[in-house]
């Protein structure tokens, strides 16, 4: 695919990161994205429902500011939101209720908390869990030998395999996992008619976070009763100035690892295979030479870039390529912009399974770099390990489909026929 502006303004092409369905047609983003790179890369945003924001689309600009933990804070808008579901949340946090992630934490708090997951997605960690990902890896090419050659590869495999994984790591019985699936989904698919729980509303995004406090409150309590040494009994009995974690930063730390764990991985996984079946030379250079594998893996978190955007907060008036940003307002971070970028990637509308540099930005940057980078890096290998060497044959079987969402989020359908050896 080559992304050229359409006929789009500028400021249609800004007012456009705000409408969840723009990221569900990826002409129309890369349209809108590439318009801006070219013309405003520094653009103010005024949508309709949202407090105005400044899009910043370009790699440099956004490797600045998130390597400028000091001057630009996550809190208190860490992500986009409509100034109604803004306005619900802070009402939430009032009442002692509302996330407390790490995506939503600066300074000493952040470093306190992310400490307490670190040494579990550290090499060491990583190498010792290497068996269970293999394993799970080959349970998912399995089943979609059982599907006797045609499957939805993202709803049976991608959006499977990695929440197995995640799950596993913070030790939660397979029991769960269709519930867990479930809620993330309904988390980061709010927007979504087929992944959401309403209509994105307020009401909707708070429900389905009052169902993952309750799964995880109840969860905290049995860890500290009965700790058994995995990742979710690390969590539950961490603490911090010699006192335990209250219950809502408890809760929130299992859910930014079992979604964030889960949803950004599944979606590189689908949006991984689909490239691979739109370039269809670079699926054979990769099935001819497996080392190609480890840098097939970052083109494809690239290519996919599921985080979508994060959100920065000035702390102090300041400047982002010689245009003004006052204190308190905030800038979107575009990761598939800044992915795409033409100053930084050749022919960036190209997947190339062997390119070297890679620079993208899909894990973030700075103090806020991906906690579990390495896992999720892993994980993709570790299934086009397995599949690769099997899959003989590949195409579509019906037209893909991505997720509304001005979030995280990739393909929800990918139905091919294959053939597995």
């Amino acid at each position: 695919m080559t992304a050229t502006p359409a006929a789009l303004s500028v400021a249609e092409a800004g007012r456009s990161l705000a409408v969840p369905a723009t990221y569900a047609d990826e002409d129309r983003l890369h349209a809108a994205l590439t318009l801006l790179r070219e013309q405003a890369p520094v653009h103010r945003v005024e949508a309709p429902g949202y407090t105005p924001f400044w899009a910043v689309t370009r790699h440099a600009d956004i490797l600045d500011i998130e390597r400028d933990h000091a001057l630009w804070r996550n809190a208190p808008r860490p992500v986009l939101r409509t100034a109604a579901l803004d306005a619900a949340l802070e009402a939430r946090r009032a009442k002692g209720g509302a996330l407390a992630t790490l995506v939503h934490l600066d300074g000493r708090r952040h470093r306190e908390l992310r400490a307490i997951g670190a040494d579990w997605f550290r090499p060491k960690a990583m190498r010792e869990l290497r068996a269970r990902v293999r394993e799970l890896a080959a349970r998912y090419v399995t089943v979609m030998a059982e599907h006797g050659g045609a499957c939805d590869f993202a709803r049976d495999v991608a959006v499977h395999y990695p929440l197995y994984v995640i799950l596993s790591l913070l030790g939660l019985p397979e029991s769960d996992f269709p519930r867990m699936l479930s809620l993330t989904q309904q988390l980061f698919g709010q927007d979504d008619a087929d992944t959401g729980r309403g209509s994105g509303t307020p009401v909707d995004h708070t429900s389905v976070l009052e169902d993952l406090f309750a799964y995880f409150h109840d969860l905290t309590a049995r860890r500290r009763a009965t700790p058994t040494g995995d990742l979710a009994s690390e969590i539950a009995n961490a603490r911090v100035d010699g006192r335990h974690l209250d219950d809502n930063t408890v809760a929130s730390y299992y859910i930014i690892i079992a979604t964030a764990g889960h949803d950004t991985t599944s979606s590189t996984i689908a949006g991984g295979l689909d490239a691979l079946i739109r370039h269809p030379a670079e699926l054979r250079r990769l099935r001819a030479d497996p080392g190609l594998l480890t840098s097939a893996a970052e083109e494809m978190i690239r290519w996919v870039s599921p985080v979508k955007s994060f959100m920065r907060t000035a702390s102090a008036d300041t400047q982002v390529r010689g245009t003004p940003i006052g204190e308190g307002e905030s800038v979107l971070l575009v990761y598939p912009s800044a992915n795409r970028d033409e100053d930084v990637f050749p022919h960036p509308f190209r997947f190339d399974a062997g390119r070297d540099p890679n620079r993208h930005l899909a894990f973030g940057s700075g103090v806020h770099y991906c906690l579990g980078a390495a896992l999720a890096r892993m994980e993709i290998q570790e299934l086009f390990a397995e599949l690769l060497p099997r899959l003989t044959r590949v195409e579509p079987d019906g037209e893909p489909a991505r997720t509304a969402t001005t979030f995280v989020g990739g393909l929800k359908r990918l139905p091919i026929r294959y053939s597995l050896s």
